[in-house]
């Protein structure tokens, strides 16, 4: 048979005609396995999408890709219920949860381009835009702020920005051939079992290094920011949750070790850069293992950091005021938390080269393949104040997440989770003399854990876009316990293209 010719008006009527076979069984397709529900929950094989289209086309090969492009929207409302509070912002700190009932929301926009440059090597470039309003102004919570979404300098004007721009090389050192899947940030091609791959740019080191399949993604899973990573991983980040720098990973079948170093920001939680990387910044590393237990997968991750940032320590704050009131938290010369309790340390007065340090452990178990369990454990030095996450020193969090299979809704998620957050006793006596951090400081406090619930049901309306409904019980916010309850309901619409 003759065959036809590969003019433009013939692959135009072929991509024409992969987009209406795509859309007439889009409600029909199968859904991917509770593992492959991520960032790209409905892979490219399972969606309508571009990449698909071209695939089916004959315009793309999407097992070994020279470029691929993905897209998200999420908007994200949250609303807190009055809570119960003898004192907030006690003396003229700044920090409290406000006790009145309040309103939140995020939406985010964000395109992922991928592009090969050579063999083994692609760059990757992701803008975002962003608009949000945070629950009291983002104070007042600890390890449990509810909207991941959050950022410490957003606003409700729309902003733009590159959110990452790295390039990754890949060393193949032998062993079984694995398929890699087309996903954002990341080309569809053959890879070795045993290699080397190299991240060095700007990202977020999470988008590397604490991974879980079923606490991790929160734009498809749950919403609180203590089911990203640790609460107490005070990871090197600009106000956005992004820096510059360098991951390396090592793969041997199924064992992973991976060490990088970041850049800090200039001041706590702010956006500037600090690039003196030989002077201040976050090194990690982490070694993983995978494994079968009873036939269903699992993996097992040991993580240590150790940063080296321009910061105060808690004791060194409360003895400088203590020797000189003067020190106080409305004499600030340098950068500070705005409080205007003069009768407060400040970590202004205390902020020099300290080392911080880290280890945790995190774990995650299929139970049947539409069921998965996890849990994350750190515990931190607790001496000096947060740098770019949580206020938090010591946090676990655990949970279940299930694909809807069971019941008819394969495309469905549903999970229940619980976080649980504690400070030092160094942060206690520095929050307790009326000192704040980045987030929390009420003035005085009775210190507590604090503590989140999670439930959430996330409703495929369609393959590419997801309603979810969700619930959080928060004991003890900004680790005080003469403070709260707070109850947050939230919704949160997502399309993945």
């Amino acid at each position: 048979m003759q065959r036809r010719p590969h003019t433009p008006g013939w692959r135009l009527l072929t991509l024409l005609g992969a987009c209406v076979a795509s859309l007439a069984t889009w409600p029909a397709r199968p859904a991917p396995a509770l593992a492959e529900v991520s960032e790209a929950s409905a892979r490219p094989d399972e969606q309508f999408d571009l990449m698909n289209v071209l695939a089916h086309a004959g315009l793309h090969d999407i097992s070994d890709e020279r470029w691929n492009a993905y897209g998200q929207l999420t908007y994200i409302s949250s609303w807190k219920l009055r809570l119960q509070a003898p004192y907030t912002n006690l003396g003229g700190s700044t920090n409290s949860l406000l006790p009145r009932a309040e309103r939140s929301f995020t939406g985010t926009a964000t395109f992922f381009l991928g592009v090969r440059l050579w063999d083994g090597a692609e760059a990757q470039f992701v803008p975002e835009v962003i608009a949000e309003r945070p629950l009291s102004s983002l104070r007042g919570l600890g390890g449990a702020i509810q909207n991941f979404e959050l950022q410490k300098t957003g606003a409700e004007t729309p902003q733009i920005y590159r959110s990452r721009v790295f390039l990754r090389q890949t060393i193949g050192l032998g062993g079984e051939r694995l398929q890699q899947d087309s996903n954002p940030m990341q080309l569809g091609r053959v890879v070795a079992a045993r290699r080397i791959v190299l991240t060095v740019g700007n990202f977020s080191v999470l988008d590397v290094i604490d991974k879980n399949s079923f606490a991790g993604d929160l734009r498809q899973q749950f919403f609180n920011m203590a089911f990203l990573t640790h609460a107490a991983y005070d990871f090197a980040a600009d106000a956005r949750g992004y820096a510059w720098g360098a991951v390396a990973e090592l793969y041997l079948q199924d064992w992973a070790l991976r060490v990088g170093r970041m850049t800090p920001p200039e001041n706590p939680n702010q956006l500037p850069i600090d690039f003196r990387i030989g002077k201040y910044y976050g090194d990690q590393i982490e070694l993983e293992h995978s494994y079968r237990l009873f036939g269903q997968a699992g993996a097992v991750r040991l993580l240590g950091f150790r940063n080296r940032e321009r910061m105060g320590r808690f004791d060194d704050a409360v003895a400088a005021y203590e020797a000189d009131p003067s020190k106080n938290a409305t004499t600030c010369a340098t950068f500070s938390y705005d409080s205007t309790n003069r009768n407060a340390p400040d970590l202004c007065w205390a902020r020099r080269a300290n080392i911080k340090l880290g280890i945790g452990v995190n774990l995650e178990q299929h139970v049947t393949d539409d069921i998965g369990v996890f849990f994350r454990g750190m515990f931190s030095d607790g001496q000096t104040e947060v740098y770019s996450y949580t206020s938090t020193d010591r946090s676990l969090s655990l949970g279940t997440l299930a694909s809807g299979r069971a019941w008819q809704r394969p495309r469905d998620l549903a999970g229940l989770g619980v976080g649980v957050s504690w400070i030092s006793a160094a942060h206690a006596r520095y929050l307790n003399a009326g000192g704040v951090d980045g987030f929390v400081g009420d003035g005085r406090i009775s210190a507590a854990a604090e503590s989140v619930i999670e439930l959430f049901y996330s409703f495929s309306l369609v393959n590419a876009l997801w309603l979810s409904a969700d619930y959080q019980h928060i004991q003890n916010p900004g680790f005080n316990a003469d403070r709260g309850p707070v109850d947050i309901f939230g919704a949160r619409l997502h399309a993945e293209f």
